[in-house]
Order: structure tokens, then C-alpha cells, then sequence
């Protein structure tokens, strides 16, 4: 059985959600994971662990690999980005808006065996994939006494 938080708080984020849809304004991404987020939203991630590396999945539809930037400082690897906002001329064009535009941050705390020197990024098909490979770990050596 695996344990899981309880956040007797959430109940009201779908309200928000729908006053912030109706009077046009988007409110900040909550998240709930320990990790942080900035910005006017934050996409999604997936995070999976494999023997010699971990693996960031990031969904990023319509934004181009250049407009991405990802920096790693003190342990924290920041991924930011952002997607145009609509004008007004735009605006005036779309019976609805859902998608959310504006700029993004998300910042993950590395674990100590991450070997950020060697972490790689690509993007396809709408999915960003951050890889941080694991630092070679020295394994203890017994030293015989002789004598």
C-alpha cells in the first residue's frame, strides 16, 4: 500500500480554476510535489528513475526547442520556457481560450548521485525529455592489514 498526502484544500481548486476561466485570468499552477513552480504556468511532468539515469518528461505542445532554456545551480535544474500570448486582435478571433500562454517555470531539487555535467535535453512531438544521467558511485574498498 503506498502512501499518499492528503491536501483537504483541493477541493476548491476547481473552483478557482472555473472564477479564473470566467473572468479570463489564469491563476499559477499549485503544485503539490515539493518541487517548485513559476510563472503564469507550469506544464506537466512526468519523473522516472532507471538504473543509471533519471528521466524528466515535460509536456510542451507548441513550444520550439529554442525557446527553451534549461540550467542546472546548486542542485536545482530549472527548466524554463514560455508560449506567445494572444494579442488583442487574436483575441477578438477565439469564441474560447483553455490553453494556457505566458511564461513557465519549473525547478526539481537533484539528487546527489545526478551527473550534471552530462545532462542532455530533446524535444518531439510536444514532449520535452531531460535526461541526468548518474554519477559513477566509487565503491567502498577493503584494505587487508597486514602484518
Amino acid at each position: 500500500m503506498n502512501m499518499m498526502r492528503y491536501y483537504p484544500w483541493n477541493v476548491f481548486n476547481p473552483l478557482n480554476y472555473e472564477v479564473a476561466r470566467v473572468l479570463d485570468t489564469h491563476p499559477r499552477k499549485v503544485v503539490k510535489d515539493g518541487n517548485a513552480a513559476d510563472g503564469d504556468w507550469a506544464p506537466a511532468v512526468d519523473i522516472r528513475e532507471e538504473t543509471d539515469r533519471y528521466v524528466i518528461l515535460a509536456d510542451v505542445p507548441g513550444i520550439d526547442s529554442k525557446d527553451i532554456e534549461i540550467l542546472t545551480e546548486q542542485g536545482v535544474l530549472s527548466i524554463k520556457g514560455g508560449r506567445a500570448l494572444l494579442t488583442a486582435e487574436e483575441r477578438n478571433l477565439y469564441q474560447r481560450v483553455e490553453r494556457l500562454r505566458g511564461p513557465f517555470v519549473r525547478r526539481f531539487t537533484l539528487p546527489d548521485a545526478a551527473d550534471t555535467e552530462h545532462i542532455t535535453a530533446r524535444s518531439h512531438n510536444g514532449v520535452l525529455e531531460v535526461v541526468i544521467p548518474k554519477a559513477q558511485v566509487v565503491a567502498p574498498r577493503k584494505i587487508v592489514v597486514t602484518g
